[in-house]
C-alpha cells in the first residue's frame, strides 16, 4: 500500500487559518477603531453642542442681570424722586402755617415782654427773651396755650438780670394747627400787638 505525505497540506491549513485569523483580527480592530470614532466625535458633539447652550443661557443671564440693575436704579431713582416730592408738599403746606406762628407769636406777647431769640426745630419752638417780671412770663405761656398754632408752653429757665432790669428767660412750646389746637381766642387778644426782635426761625 503506497504512503502519502500530508504534512504540507496540514502546514498550509494551519497557515491559512492563521491567516484568516489575523485578517479578522484586523477587521475586528479596524470596526472598534471606527466605533470609538464615532463614539467620540458623537459625544463631542453633544458637549459642544451643550457648551454652546451654556454660552447662550450665560448670555442671557448677564443681560438679565443688567436690565435688574437698570430696574433697581430706577426704583431707587423713583423713591428718591418720591421722597423730594414729599418735602416739597410739606414745605407747600408749611409755608402758610409760618406765617400763621409768627402773626400768633405777635399777638402772644404781652406788654413788659420783648423776644431776643426764636428758634424753631419741626414741631419744637424756642423763646428766649426779657422781661419785666415773672408775671409776663405767666402771661405769654397763657397766651400761648390759648392760641391756635402754639401749644404746650414749658418754662425751661427764668432768672433776674439787672443788666435789663428784668428777669431773662427761655420757654419752649409746640407748633400745632388749628384742628389740634385747643380752641380759645383769649390767646390772640390777650395783647395788643407787639414787634418781636430775634432771629429769624429755622
Amino acid at each position: 500500500m503506497p504512503r502519502i505525505n500530508l504534512l504540507p497540506w496540514r502546514e498550509a491549513e494551519r497557515k491559512e487559518q492563521k491567516q484568516k485569523f489575523m485578517a479578522a483580527l484586523a477587521i475586528a480592530a479596524v470596526l472598534a477603531g471606527v466605533t470609538t470614532l464615532a463614539v467620540h466625535m458623537l459625544y463631542s458633539a453633544m458637549i459642544s453642542d451643550q457648551q454652546a447652550r451654556n454660552h447662550l443661557l450665560q448670555a442671557h443671564i448677564r443681560s438679565l442681570d443688567k436690565q435688574i440693575g437698570k430696574i433697581r436704579t430706577l426704583r431707587k431713582t423713583e423713591r428718591h424722586f418720591i421722597a423730594r416730592m414729599q418735602v416739597i408738599e410739606r414745605l407747600q403746606r408749611s409755608r402758610p402755617q409760618i406765617v400763621h406762628v409768627f402773626d400768633q407769636i405777635v399777638r402772644t406777647v404781652p406788654p413788659g415782654l420783648y423776644l431776643t431769640e426764636v428758634n424753631q426745630k419741626g414741631k419744637s419752638i424756642q423763646f428766649k427773651g426779657v422781661a419785666q417780671s415773672s408775671t409776663r412770663v405767666s402771661d405769654f405761656m397763657r397766651n400761648i396755650d390759648g392760641s391756635k398754632w402754639l401749644a404746650n408752653a414749658q418754662l425751661e429757665v427764668i432768672k433776674a438780670d439787672e443788666k435789663v432790669h428784668g428777669s431773662t428767660f427761655t420757654l419752649n412750646a409746640k407748633v400745632v394747627s388749628p384742628k389740634s389746637a385747643a380752641v380759645g381766642g383769649k390767646g390772640e387778644h390777650a395783647a395788643p400787638r407787639r414787634e418781636v426782635s430775634g432771629r429769624t426761625a429755622k
